[in-house]
């Protein structure tokens, strides 16, 4: 069969089944993103398996976690929210405000995260009304066709067509692309040449820009605490989540107790300029990330870096040249931490901007600090969307029960990162919005002086 024939088929089967869905009332379609949520969670195991199975990155135990967790509080930031029909009534200003279906949703998703963004993305595009259509990368095309037999079932127990939820069998780039095309609006998460083809389908699009998350760590801190949170972030999942920690900019004075507290955590520490080297070398042959390393545990980082380090190592700190040139500095998807000493908080900003400059502008900002002057100095300079504080970015990052971040697997990062929005994806991105004007309640123009003066 011809690619065009392939997802003509597909959207054949979704604008059926989406026009089924957009004539549910909210409780209805809340009940379909509600039953997509519980299947990830209580199938959080199984899909964790397979995605480690599959695509040969990543942690089990991280997974499952990851599973159960965004599908917890990504269902409870929805329950309850309006998405259909008449949306709120303005009576001051005469305005109605009304939520419409977008239609077909194109979904391209990452082997990093092959179940939660298919989940996120169809819980969000569901609760507007839309039908989806998920494009797996292919070494995630298993687990995404697993999660739709899931989700079949529940379409079927609850009486609701089972297309609103469709997985292309054997994705390539020429399916991909062909889907962009296609569909009404696209989210496209993964790589950046994926990004750009997105915005490129001449169809609406929301697209992620790379990551690069700078730690800063102020001195005003419990380092055990910090380092703790940061380590935990770092590690999580090998080190594939696009908000894991990817820095750790330490103040001189404290930079020996600060490495320490990262020894005491599970780290080896990579101080001499020969294995930082190697490290530089072996992560970052021809200047781009080693794939053989992505996802992969600290000590098989160890081992091709020749590092004499315990088996047992959580992660590798190593200390990073100054200057935005530095490899180190760049996004590193595996769990190592290039380490940096500043002098004043205005240079500790600058590092990490210098960092941001070469890889990751748009994307997010983690910082240690009990100063609020410091965190907002830093979040007026930095070129990023979201600045966390005191938190594990990797996990809390896309939302948490903790902070107001809206809960997502889809990190918009501005102009910076050439994305359309500067904010977490959220359902409101899914549907259009339309407004009734009536005329304002005694409403009358003003003089020209009161316009001027």
């Amino acid at each position: 069969m011809e690619i065009h024939e392939i997802i003509s088929g597909l959207i054949e089967n979704a604008r059926r089944a989406q026009g089924e869905i957009e004539k549910y009332d909210q409780k209805r379609i809340d009940g379909l993103v509600r039953a997509m949520a519980k299947t990830v969670f209580d199938n959080a195991e199984q899909l964790a398996k397979m995605a480690v199975d599959e695509t040969r990155m990543g942690a089990y135990e991280d997974k499952v976690a990851k599973n159960r967790g965004k599908a917890q509080i990504i269902w409870n930031s929805l329950k309850g929210k309006k998405s259909v029909g008449i949306l709120r009534h303005m009576e001051e200003e005469g305005i109605v405000e009304l939520a419409k279906p977008m239609g077909v949703v194109g979904a391209v998703t990452p082997c990093t995260n092959p179940v939660v963004t298919p989940m996120c993305n169809a819980m969000f595009a569901v609760k507007g009304g839309n039908a989806i259509i998920i494009a797996p990368h292919p070494r995630g095309k298993k687990v995404a066709a697993r999660l739709k037999e899931l989700y079949d079932e529940k379409f079927a127990e609850a009486g609701a067509p089972k297309d609103i939820f469709q997985v292309i069998a054997e994705p390539s780039v020429e399916l991909t692309n062909e889907l962009m095309k296609a569909a009404d609006v696209v989210i496209a998460t993964g790589g950046m040449n994926m990004v750009k083809a997105a915005y490129s389908s001449g169809k609406p699009s929301y697209g992620v820009g790379a990551g690069n998350v700078q730690c800063i760590v102020d001195r005003d801190v419990d380092f055990a605490v910090a380092v703790k949170k940061i380590v935990t972030g770092r590690v999580f999942d090998n080190g594939i989540i696009c908000s894991a920690e990817q820095t750790a900019i330490i103040h001189r004075d404290d930079y020996a107790a600060v490495i320490g507290e990262f020894v005491k955590n599970g780290a080896y520490y990579a101080e001499s300029e020969a294995e930082a080297e190697r490290l530089r070398e072996t992560l970052f042959p021809g200047g781009i990330m080693n794939k053989e390393l992505v996802g992969q545990p600290a000590a098989k980082t160890a081992e091709a870096a020749k590092l004499p380090a315990p088996e047992n190592i959580k992660l590798i700190v190593a200390k990073a040249r100054p200057g935005g040139s530095e490899p180190l500095g760049k996004e590193k998807m595996c769990p190592v931490i290039a380490a940096y000493t500043y002098e004043t908080w205005e240079q500790a900003v600058n590092i990490a901007r210098a960092n941001l400059e070469i890889e990751g502008k748009g994307h997010s900002c983690a910082i240690h600090s009990n100063n609020r002057g410091h965190v907002e100095y830093a979040g007026a300079a930095l070129p990023v969307c979201r600045i966390i504080v005191n938190q594990i970015c990797a996990t809390m990052n896309g939302g948490s029960f903790s902070n107001g971040l809206t809960p997502t697997t889809t990190l918009g990062c501005g102009s910076w990162g050439n994305n359309s929005i500067s904010e977490n994806l959220s359902y409101t991105h899914l549907f259009n919005k339309a407004r009734i004007a009536y005329a304002k309640p005694g409403a009358t123009a003003p003089s020209e002086t009161e316009i001027w003066n």
